[in-house]
């Protein structure tokens, strides 16, 4: 259970993060931290793809980074939203 709860808030940081990076700065809060919560599984599947594993808070951090920086470029690019990094 507590696996989640912290999947949840880095999820939420990182969205916020990305939001941040990302020009236009992202969604919103709110979006941004469900895209980061969206991102954490995308960027664990990503970087299991080339065989790296996240481990621990500053690897759940980044490995949920990449994720909503993928996320919401790609999210950008359908909204017609110019999300280019900076």
């Amino acid at each position: 259970m507590s696996n989640i709860i912290w999947t949840l808030i880095i999820g939420a940081i990182a969205g916020w993060m990305a939001g941040k990076v990302m020009k236009g700065h992202g969604f919103g809060i709110w979006v941004d931290a469900i895209l980061g919560i969206v991102g954490a599984f995308i960027g664990n599947f990503i970087l299991g793809m080339f065989g790296i594993a996240a481990f621990g808070l500053i690897g759940s951090l980044i490995a949920s980074f990449i994720g909503a920086m993928v996320l919401v470029w790609v999210i950008g690019l359908f909204s017609g939203k110019e999300s280019n990094a900076h």
